[in-house]
């Protein structure tokens, strides 16, 4: 005959609670970005969100005791620190995480257990890295400089979908599809943009193929620039070869990985001059139309995104 254990149920509830209880503010802004960009490294979340790198380990230990988060070892770049995913607790915060890296697979995993597996084994783990590098520069680099902030930071899935029903609305297909979306201040100017981090797996064509969406967008939407980030500066001269004189409606540039993104990274690709800094960019927030352009962001209107 079989019997019901209610108190272990409620011991198990109140566990999970108590571990709950535990979580910090600073706690609940990593298990939100771990929710939405699937994986960050040690060093990331040191340079995001702690004093030092020690500082950073300790915590960290102490979360995946807690199984806030999840772990496994760097194989990607031989640096052998760990790379950190949302947890079986971070899971019952945040159970409506952007599932899956893997744009093929259309079955979302079922549990954090089953998340973890599948970015441990997915072929964009260097990629969706590199990704949020660029974006975890421009987080520390405001930590220590005073009047920059960076305002919107959006995976691509998320920028995917919220551009998506703009792009229906004006007539057009499925949109942009970048690989992550911001919003940048600094310099005193705002300035949005899209990512395309480029880590030279894929011709050249394919890389200015995904430039025809974005002329799309500008006609009706934002027209933020759209950094091509590449892994080499012969990569990069191949691209603004193929780019000069083109005439684009939406800014484009090229930048290096090595270089801070805040600095002076960026070379326009209508005007190869000088580097530019991000916030030297040209960045124009488009229309005020709710349908085509709902996201559009005005100095008084900031989508802060759980930024700190």
């Amino acid at each position: 005959m079989p019997t019901n254990n209610p108190p272990a149920r409620s011991s198990s509830r109140l566990a999970r609670l108590d571990r709950l209880r535990r979580l910090t503010v600073r706690d609940h802004q990593l298990l939100r970005w771990l929710a939405e960009h699937y994986v960050l490294s040690t060093d990331q979340v040191a340079t995001a969100l702690f004093p030092s790198l020690r500082a950073a380990r300790l915590r960290l230990a102490q979360l995946h005791q807690l199984e806030a988060v999840s772990r496994f070892v760097d194989v990607t770049t031989g640096s052998g620190q760990y790379l950190y995913t949302l947890g079986p607790l971070g899971a019952v915060v945040h159970p409506t995480q952007f599932n899956d890296p893997n744009q093929a697979s259309v079955r979302a995993p079922r549990t954090s257990i089953e998340r973890t597996e599948r970015i441990i084994g997915s072929r964009r783990l260097a990629h969706l890295l590199g990704t949020n590098q660029l974006f975890i520069d421009l987080i520390g680099y405001a930590r220590t400089h005073e009047q920059t902030r960076l305002a919107r930071w959006w995976s691509e899935q998320h920028s995917t979908a919220a551009f998506a029903a703009a792009s229906y609305a004006a007539g057009h297909g499925t949109g942009v599809q970048p690989d992550g979306h911001g919003i940048w201040h600094a310099g005193g100017r705002i300035v949005g943009f899209f990512l395309e981090h480029d880590n030279g797996t894929e011709p050249l064509a394919t890389v200015l193929r995904k430039l025809r969406a974005y002329e799309q967008l500008a006609t009706y939407g934002p027209r933020y620039p759209v950094l091509l980030r590449v892994p080499g500066r012969r990569r990069e001269h191949h691209l603004l070869g193929a780019l000069a004189g083109v005439p684009t409606a939406m800014p484009v540039a090229t930048g290096l990985h090595g270089e801070h993104p805040a600095g002076p990274a960026w070379t326009l690709t209508t005007d190869p001059g000088p580097r530019r800094c991000l916030h030297e960019l040209p960045s124009d927030h488009g229309p005020d139309n709710p349908a085509t352009n709902p996201h559009r962001l005005t100095t008084n209107a900031d989508d802060l995104n759980g930024l700190v």
